[in-house]
């Protein structure tokens, strides 16, 4: 892997991460630079997963690798507000 193919891994991880920020429902109360690492973990997880199943590697741009990496951050992001907020309740 190339320094230049970490940097796009890490923009394209960012963008994950907001658009699965926007696609769960409500507010979130997780700060953005969490919402970026969650994103950034969903791209890679995302890709290992998009090529363990055999359509990582195709030409052009791989919308169901692309769909997978959100739903992906949307979980997360999901995950972790749901544990935020359950923390803020039992203070």
């Amino acid at each position: 892997m190339t320094v230049t193919g970490i940097i796009t891994a890490l923009i394209v991880g960012l963008i994950i991460g907001a658009l699965g920020r926007l696609v769960v429902p409500g507010k979130q109360n997780i700060p953005i630079w969490l919402t970026m690492v969650i994103g950034v973990v969903a791209a890679l997880l995302g890709t290992v997963i998009a090529r363990a199943a055999g359509f990582g590697d195709t030409g052009g741009i791989d919308w169901r690798e692309l769909l997978l990496q959100i739903l992906l951050a949307a979980v997360g992001v999901a995950l972790v507000a749901g544990v935020g907020s359950r923390r803020r309740l039992t203070r």
